[in-house]
């Protein structure tokens, strides 16, 4: 156990899985308390069961992002546990690709629901107890999708863009404060979705090995690589980072061709 974040108390949503479990459990062994927050509410209790046993000081709970009212009740419940939120990691997105004349309303209002307004609904939430202290840690998974576009991804890249854009607008709003907001870009991470996304090709190991080849290393983060990324930026280590955002994808997004 270390103790990079140790008197952190650190909401993570989308936390049942994937990166936000890489993040959950990398930032419990540097000594933080924890809020985990999924929608998956068996696979969420899961999770944390695991992390407890393994000496986790944690809460939980099921919750939508989308809804403002049951994000402030988990902080509330989580305020009695383990003390007001100091740092909240806004995780939890979902991918909505489509052609842009086909794209349905419904598609639309999903995209932006959970990949902003959800974010905005968590850090709203949080900040009040950070300016009512003595600030506090943002920190929005974005992607790189929020400064390069890929065909026939519409309207996701859209909504990561904005994500930026809030980044940017709340790290300078809040900054005399002691409120550092940031933004961690993760490329291709090898998560299940992305395993979902290749076997959805009639040939996955060739669908696999074309996401390699676009790579300089040759390969994609996993999703520890992305949890240490995000101690360091949780962490006090970067006081003077802020509004900025942190790329993690080997190199893909500096190419102007792939190799």
């Amino acid at each position: 156990m270390g103790n990079r974040l140790y008197g952190k108390r650190i909401m993570i949503t989308g936390a049942a899985q994937g990166i936000g479990l890489a993040m959950a459990e990398a930032f419990a062994r540097e000594g933080a308390a924890l809020l985990l927050i999924d929608r998956d509410g068996d696979l969420l209790a899961k999770a944390a069961a695991d992390l407890a046993t393994r000496g986790a000081k944690l809460c939980h709970a099921a919750a939508d992002i989308t809804d403002a009212a049951s994000i402030e009740a988990a902080i509330g419940q989580a305020r009695e546990t383990i003390g007001e939120i100091n740092a909240l990691v806004n995780n939890a997105g979902v991918n909505v690709f489509a052609e842009p004349l086909e794209l349905t309303d419904e598609a639309w209002a999903r995209c932006f629901d959970i990949n902003l307004k959800g974010a905005w609904n968590c850090s709203r939430a949080v900040l009040k107890g950070m300016l009512a202290g003595s600030g506090g840690v943002i920190l929005n998974i974005a992607s790189t999708h929020a400064f390069t576009v890929i065909q026939h991804t519409f309207p996701y890249p859209l909504a990561k863009h904005a994500l930026l854009g809030m980044t940017k607008s709340l790290g300078l709003e809040y900054a005399a404060a002691n409120i550092r907001v940031n933004a961690l870009a993760p490329g291709y991470v090898a998560t299940q979705k992305v395993i979902d996304y290749w076997n959805g090709f009639p040939d996955p190991e060739a669908a696999k090995a074309e996401t390699m080849k676009l790579h300089p290393g040759g390969r994609i983060a996993s999703p520890e690589e992305i949890a240490m990324a995000a101690v360091f930026m949780i962490s006090d280590e970067c006081p003077f980072m802020n509004a900025t955002c942190l790329t993690i994808d080997g190199g893909l997004s500096v190419q102007q061709h792939p190799a």
